[in-house]
């Protein structure tokens, strides 16, 4: 088929690639602008853009999609389909009409479950045991068009954000090459969406990853999860910044306040939560890489009784 394909972030590029490798005619590639790099020198393309211009697709990006000049360019390469994954715009309804396939999207949830920007991560922080992909064909709303295929996909007990989008960003590709087969021939079927089972999956930003140490440990060492690599979870120690990167959970109370380090040994401490004690393995300080918690101990004094959180 020929096929226009819209998508951004390195999730997208999965499934660019099992497309033209399955044969259809990737036409063209929308992707949004490219961004500034650095002190203002030079640009930053996104992934997508990389990997069409490797492929020899030619990319158009629109500042806004529903501009009319764009709509209009969209149609002068009269694709059959149009393959949406993470592109970044609301498509209006004369995008989503335009081809004679209409819009395909692969979402990262098991759709009608995490609609919204950042299903991938939430499914972690929820402490979700199963995610997955969804295929659907695109309408008006936020993720609420009907549904193709599912493809499920189990979360390992120590599942990150940047783990779980590699597996399901595989498992879209596959299953956007099988959906688009099954609606060329014919043998689709498309299934109407409920009322979604959990809380819309609203975007990331830094201020999330704060940690509130009056939660319990189990909530906040998925949150930590959830959010690596990006924007990470932290705390202030020492009037600076701390990024939590691993982290386990220990039963105990230590009968102190949220935030307070319970207890420091050779290769981690812990920090009583408001239920249970989270023991910190890996972070992060300013002007450092990621390092284990040991390393950081042996450079840096830490005292049971200090407060985390606080400036």
């Amino acid at each position: 088929m020929r096929i226009i394909f819209m998508g951004t972030p390195e999730f997208s590029v999965g499934t660019l690639e099992a497309l033209t490798e399955a044969g259809h005619q990737v036409v063209l590639a929308v992707t949004q602008p490219d961004k500034p790099k650095g002190r203002g020198k030079g640009v930053s393309f996104s992934p997508v853009k990389e990997a069409a211009l490797s492929r020899g697709i030619p990319v158009f990006q629109p500042r806004r999609i529903r501009e009319p000049e764009c709509v209009q360019e969209l149609r002068k390469y009269e694709a059959d389909v149009m393959v949406v994954v993470a592109f970044g715009q609301i498509l209006p309804k004369e995008i989503l009409t335009m081809a004679r396939y209409g819009c395909i999207n692969v979402h990262a949830s098991l759709l009608p479950k995490y609609r919204g920007a950042a299903p991938i991560q939430w499914a972690v922080i929820d402490g979700e045991k199963v995610s997955g992909v969804t295929t659907m064909q695109m309408d008006e709303g936020l993720d609420t068009g009907d549904m193709i295929q599912k493809r499920e996909v189990l979360l390992d007990e120590k599942e990150t954000g940047g783990s779980l989008e590699k597996k399901l960003a595989a498992a879209g590709a596959a299953l956007c090459v099988e959906t688009l087969g099954k609606i060329e021939n014919g043998t689709a079927e498309f299934t109407r969406q409920g009322e979604s089972p959990t809380a819309y999956a609203r975007m990331l930003d830094k201020k999330l990853g704060l940690v509130d140490w009056s939660r319990p440990a189990e909530e906040t060492e998925r949150m930590i999860r959830g959010l690596n690599p990006w924007p990470s979870a932290y705390t202030m120690w020492d009037d600076k910044v701390m990024k939590l990167w691993e982290a386990e959970c220990v039963q105990g109370d230590w009968g102190l306040e949220p935030g307070t380090v319970a207890a420091v040994d050779k290769t981690s401490f812990t920090v009583q939560t408001g239920q249970g004690g989270l023991k910190v393995l890996a972070l992060q300080i300013p002007g450092k890489k990621r390092m284990d918690t040991d390393a950081f101990l042996r450079g840096y004094h830490l005292d049971m009784g200090c407060v985390l959180g606080t400036r």
